[in-house]
């Protein structure tokens, strides 16, 4: 069973991935994925660096992930670039992974952890979709504290996503994480118990 997991900036998503993960979930990581496919000497960033030039490097040779994201943020020609540069390899290295999870145990659940997960229409590749959600509000308030942004800053971010209420008609189940840390827990571990028992009933 592939589940794929989602939710905003600052709307706790990195937390409930690990809560399914200790439950026994395998998941697969894209922002993970992302910064390995990156690395130096690997053809995604041969091409990054080809397109967009060595001033998007660190004095050590590895990518400026943020001075990278300068150049993407708010400027549509140079996002698409990028994605037609790394997706395909994401996807690839995800296919992979996913597998070899299903070949070491084929009944094994498998998450996607994937920030764009509805964005990119992934959505409809997994059997069901979850949710991490807070209410805008919560995420500037996180987003402030977490990252030290400016309020221009921080509200810019959360603008350039899809709304969390938007993303949220999507959810097959749905994480509210404006609570403390173990009702977050809970409500994973119900979602959790909800799959296994899906997972059961598919495998008889």
């Amino acid at each position: 069973m592939i589940v794929g997991l989602t939710g905003s900036i600052a709307t706790g998503k990195s937390t409930v991935s690990k809560m399914f993960a200790e439950a026994g979930a395998v998941i697969v990581d894209a922002d993970k994925i992302v910064r390995e496919v990156q690395q130096p000497g690997k053809q995604a960033f041969l091409e990054i660096v080809d397109h967009f030039g060595k001033e998007v490097l660190l004095p050590n040779g590895e990518l400026d992930r943020a001075k990278l994201g300068s150049l993407v943020f708010g400027k549509e020609e140079n996002r698409l670039k990028l994605n037609s540069i790394v997706h395909p390899r994401v996807r690839e290295e995800r296919d992979q992974q996913t597998a070899a999870a299903l070949a070491r145990d084929s009944r094994a659940i498998i998450i996607w952890d994937i920030p764009l997960l509805i964005e990119t229409g992934i959505y409809q590749e997994v059997e069901k979709t979850v949710v991490v959600y807070v209410d805008r509000e919560t995420q500037y308030e996180r987003l402030l504290k977490r990252d030290e942004l400016s309020a221009e800053a921080a509200e810019q971010r959360i603008s350039a996503q899809m709304p969390i209420e938007e993303k949220k008609r999507y959810a097959d189940f749905l994480i509210d994480n404006r609570g403390t840390i173990e009702e977050t827990q809970r409500q994973v571990q119900e979602v959790w118990v909800e799959l296994t028992r899906l997972q059961r009933e598919r495998s008889r």
